[in-house]
């Protein structure tokens, strides 16, 4: 491990970030530009703020749960009901680009660019804008940089510990994430090639329990990065409706926000 233990509060075994990427149309726009004239490929993302999010937001208001909710700037533009719901439900918002397109393939004033305008949009919606996920966790060499010159307290890209740390000669916290804990590596389905299948919700959660068991035991912070539209499907919700209740049967969870396990890993990593 590259850094101490964060101290959770008290009697917390393991803290626990329900996180989803709003990406919307902004994915497939970004994969390749001529999508933008394709209904049917822009619908698959359109069912996220259109269907899954309600649900989503539903789910979360029934288990009594805090989530953070990435959110491209331009899908808080092109979406402003479906992000002012989750703004009035009391969930984060964070930053997830203005568009969906990798920071590393901008030039730094271009990547700036787009942080202050997705962060400014997304201030229309409520005061504290404080986090920053790439679009398919990639980074520039300039990103942790100017999430410094910008006074963003955390990221959450990095794939090298279990727990939060601080970035050298850096005010920002990172959250780590994980592929094996995003639900598109398991669900995703490329309709131009054809050449991977779509898991069962029990395959998934067979991995999912096991990642946290081991987390939990460790006394890290489990991540989960969730997409609503591909979450959002009803078998696949009722599965993590499922696997949601079965971490909260362990003692000593913390759900919270990205924002509130940050902060408390800034306290104590000081």
């Amino acid at each position: 491990m590259i850094n101490q233990s964060p101290t959770w509060p008290r009697n917390t075994q393991c803290a626990i970030a329900l996180t989803f990427d709003l990406d919307a149309e902004s994915v497939w726009i970004a994969d390749d530009p001529a999508n933008i004239d394709r209904p049917v490929a822009l619908s698959q993302g359109r069912y996220g703020p259109r269907v899954a999010v309600p649900l989503i937001l539903h789910m979360l208001q029934e288990m009594e749960l805090p989530a953070t909710f990435f959110v491209p700037g331009k899908v808080a533009e092109d979406h402003h009901e479906t992000v002012q719901a989750i703004a009035e439900a009391g969930h984060e918002l964070a930053v997830h680009g203005y568009t969906h397109v990798s920071p590393a393939s901008l030039s730094p004033a271009e990547e700036e660019q787009s942080l202050i305008r997705a962060r400014d949009v997304l201030r229309t919606f409520t005061d504290e804008v404080v986090g920053y996920r790439s679009p398919a966790w990639e980074l520039s060499p300039h990103t942790l940089g100017l999430l410094k010159k910008l006074d963003f307290a955390y990221s959450s890209n990095m794939m090298d510990d279990l727990r939060p740390y601080q970035h050298p000669e850096s005010s920002v916290i990172e959250l780590p994430v994980h592929w094996a804990l995003d639900d598109a590596a398991h669900f995703w389905f490329d309709a131009d090639s054809w050449n991977k299948k779509i898991a069962t919700p029990s395959e998934v959660r067979e991995i999912w329990e096991g990642e946290f068991e081991g987390i939990y035991d460790l006394g890290g912070a489990f991540v989960l990065t969730l997409h609503p539209q591909v979450i959002g499907r009803p078998h696949r919700l009722r599965m993590l409706r499922e696997f949601i209740s079965f971490m909260d049967s362990h003692s000593g969870v913390w759900f919270a926000t990205c924002a509130g396990i940050v902060e408390q890993a800034r306290s104590s990593l000081a």
